[in-house]
């Protein structure tokens, strides 16, 4: 399998990996929902050892304990999301990815932080927390 790679939007941070995604899902969380200004965001996660970042090395700000969230330090580009209960891998947003048209995600998390006026058609599972 070919890498494949992503990039912020002024594209200073940039990354790469090899290998199939360990998941692939979208979340509803308000901590995700106010990090990215958006309804819900979708993420995919990676296992540090198939990851490197390929560019600029991403601003780290750590929004509760144990979590930290990776972002461009020039345009401001959320870019991963790091936790210690997940210390096997890194979360990476789909949008980011450089040809994201391929990308299929497998679930919901936080549905039940959904917001009200967002009405998804799609039959993927919804999980009210995590899907762990």
């Amino acid at each position: 399998m070919r890498s494949k790679s992503g990039h912020c939007l002024c594209g200073a941070v940039s990354y790469e990996y090899d290998g199939p995604e360990n998941w692939r899902g979208h979340c509803h969380c308000e901590s995700c929902r106010r990090n990215t200004s958006a309804p819900f965001t979708t993420y995919f996660g990676v296992s540090w050892g198939n990851f490197k970042w390929t560019g600029k090395v991403p601003k780290v700000f750590q929004s509760s304990p144990g979590v930290k969230r990776h972002f461009c330090g020039t345009c401001g580009t959320p870019m991963a999301y790091e936790a210690e209960k997940f210390s096997h891998e890194i979360h990476l947003y789909a949008a980011s990815l450089d040809d994201p048209r391929d990308f299929q995600p497998d679930f919901h998390v936080f549905d039940s932080e959904r917001l009200p006026w967002i009405e998804l058609s799609d039959h993927l599972p919804r999980f009210e927390k995590t899907g762990s």
